[in-house]
Parts: structure tokens; sequence; C-alpha cells
């Protein structure tokens, strides 16, 4: 059995107001947990995540990607998604979620939009 691995790496165009990553791998069940856990924590008032390096996204990624929506607009804090690959793009348009969560065709647009 494989084990999934989903990387984020923090870009350097980061800064204390603005925090941009780029996620490489799989947003599925078991790879939910540790994205979370990584994210939830991030303080900077506005997150980009550039999700061009995302293989493949489940349900399981679509409800972490909301609940991380979610926590930050409680937080009065701002999210955007980058880049989504058409896979991705398909996953959450059938679940309704691109009319909730703002996603950009690029990190550029995105970086703009939410600033």
């Amino acid at each position: 059995m494989n084990v999934e691995h989903l990387n984020l790496l923090k870009q350097d165009d980061s800064n204390s107001q603005l925090a941009v990553f780029k996620l490489h791998g799989k947003l599925i069940l078991e790879t939910v947990g540790s994205f979370l856990q990584t994210m939830r924590p991030e303080c900077a008032p506005e997150l980009v995540l550039d999700m061009s390096g995302v293989k493949f996204l489940d349900s399981a990624g679509i409800g972490a990607l909301a609940q991380l929506f979610v926590h930050r607009k409680g937080q009065g804090q701002k999210f955007a998604l980058a880049a989504l690959t058409q896979q991705a793009k398909a996953v959450m348009e059938v679940a309704g979620l691109l009319k909730l969560l703002p996603a950009y065709a690029s990190v550029t647009d995105a970086i703009r939009a939410e600033s």
C-alpha cells in the first residue's frame, strides 16, 4: 500500500501580511489531517494556496479547504486558492464550492484580488 504525501512549501514572496503556500501531492483523506495541522496556525492576515501541484483532490480535501476557509473567516483572515488543476476545479465545481471559496487563475491574480 502506498503512503500518500502532501508537501506544503511556504513561498519566498510570503511576508507578515501574506502567506503563499505551494501544495505538491494529493489533498485526500490520508493527507488532510497534516494539511489542517499545518495551515490552521498560519497567522498571516492573507493566505493564498497555490494548488498547481495538487495531483488529486477528493471530497475529504474539499472538506479541508472549506474548514480552513471557515476557520480563517472566523478569525477575520482572508483565504484564496490559486492555479487549480483541471481535476481540482471539476471536483470543486461539482461540490458547488467555486461559488463560496475565492479561486483565481494564478497566485499573482489572487494576491492582487485579496490585497
